[in-house]
């Protein structure tokens, strides 16, 4: 018998995200963007939190358009830091915008998603886990993603948080083989 992985709730937001979004290779640079913030707000929160504000989030951030929100200052902060719909934590939201800046710098030189994909060859890693047990919390590559974004400026982007949004983004296929979705992921191991 098939089932999800493990760690999918029982609520029906949960399954979709899981069942249509988390680890289908995601090849847009904003696309991509979105889901790093995204995770970098979910530290110390469970993913369901995110899930059910996500629309709040792109609403309250415009979108998610980097090349709008790396023009924001402080009042955008205090705009935010009272939107009851989102996380609203001053070092998250000033990371946002720090974030978008270097986003734009990255996406001018080489394509923000070019930068990411390219650590993993433009395919995504393909593991083979049976139980939650053997999947990683962070890799030597997650630990890698990570120091490079630091040290071009990121924040909120530890080796944690750069492999959750790997497996979210597809960059590795973290499905565990028992499940419906590892199949049709792997099979989506290339960039169109």
């Amino acid at each position: 018998m098939t089932e999800r992985c493990g760690w999918v709730g029982l609520e029906p937001i949960y399954e979709t995200y899981h069942d249509t979004e988390w680890g289908v290779p995601e090849w847009d640079s904003r696309g991509l963007w979105e889901k790093l913030v995204l995770d970098g707000f979910q530290a110390g929160l469970s993913w369901i939190t995110i899930l059910k504000k996500r629309e709040a989030f792109r609403e309250a951030f415009q979108g998610f358009d980097p090349n709008v929100i790396a023009t924001w200052g402080e009042d955008d902060v205090q705009r935010l830091l009272q939107n009851k719909g989102i996380i609203r934590h001053r070092g998250k939201i000033e990371a946002t915008l720090t974030n978008a800046r270097v986003w734009q710098v990255i996406e001018q030189e080489v394509g923000f998603d070019n930068y990411l994909w390219g650590y993993v060859d433009f395919k995504p890693i393909q593991n083979t886990f049976q139980s939650l047990d053997e999947v990683p919390a962070f890799t030597d590559l997650s630990t890698q993603i990570s120091k490079d974004l630091k040290k071009r400026g990121f924040k909120f982007c530890g080796p944690t948080i750069v492999y959750a949004f790997m497996q979210a983004v597809g960059m590795v296929n973290d499905h565990l083989v028992s499940c419906p979705q590892h199949a049709p992921c792997a099979a989506l191991a290339q960039k169109p």
